[in-house]
């Protein structure tokens, strides 16, 4: 019979592992975010050389299994000489796959942004960088917390991949628990509860963000 008491021993690897995924959470999330920004001003710039690179970026960071991703930064780039340990792979290589999906989000709260706000800041003498800065972003990412959110839910939950290159974060930490307690459905459920948690709590954060964001909006 199921006893999950059984994993009470257990809890301080399972929050071990708990703590690699939220750190390494955090980190993407805030990598992500700043690769994402970034490529979507590209996207939207008058350099067609930019807005290039950035189509560029996002088709092909969208289109790669984040497994070969990973296999390839950790396994491939010694062959070359460019050595990175297990936590920063996964970091990086989150920051960069999930950034393209940052791009499109972000992207698409600019140029949905109404014109006719853009036309009444160019009229109160608004440079480029100043219309970015306090109309066009703050507008863009008030519009885009929604989406976001669920972008770096996702992220969180891919961070489960990452056992796959030895990282010791809640899904490797879960396996090694299960391979010698011999007792997976216990074990299980508390990954479960656990990643809930990392979820949950982004989720709740999102949602306090978009609310106190949009406070002037409420009727």
């Amino acid at each position: 019979m199921p006893d999950l008491s059984a994993m009470l021993e257990h809890l301080p690897a399972f929050w071990g592992g708990f703590l690699v995924t939220a750190e390494i959470s955090v980190l993407s999330i805030i990598g992500s975010f700043i690769v994402g920004l970034i490529v979507a001003l590209m996207r939207v710039s008058e350099a067609k050389a930019a807005r290039l690179f950035a189509l560029c970026y996002v088709d092909v960071f969208r289109n790669i299994p984040f497994l070969v991703l990973i296999f390839f930064a950790y396994y491939g780039l010694p062959e070359v000489g460019v050595y990175i340990d297990a936590f920063w792979t996964g970091c990086l290589a989150l920051s960069i796959a999930v950034g393209a999906y940052v791009t499109e989000t972000l992207r698409a709260g600019i140029v949905n942004i109404d014109k006719g706000i853009i036309e009444v800041a160019k009229s109160f003498g608004f440079g480029r960088i100043k219309l970015y800065t306090k109309i066009i972003l703050p507008i863009a990412i008030t519009s885009s917390i929604r989406p976001l959110g669920s972008v770096f839910i996702n992220l969180i939950l891919t961070t489960s991949i990452l056992s796959a290159i030895t990282l010791g974060e809640l899904t490797s930490a879960s396996k090694i628990i299960a391979s010698t307690t011999f007792r997976p459905f216990e074990v299980y459920v508390f990954l479960v509860i656990f990643y809930g948690a990392l979820t949950f709590a982004l989720s709740a954060l999102i949602a306090t963000w978009h609310k106190h964001l949009n406070r002037y909006n409420e009727v």
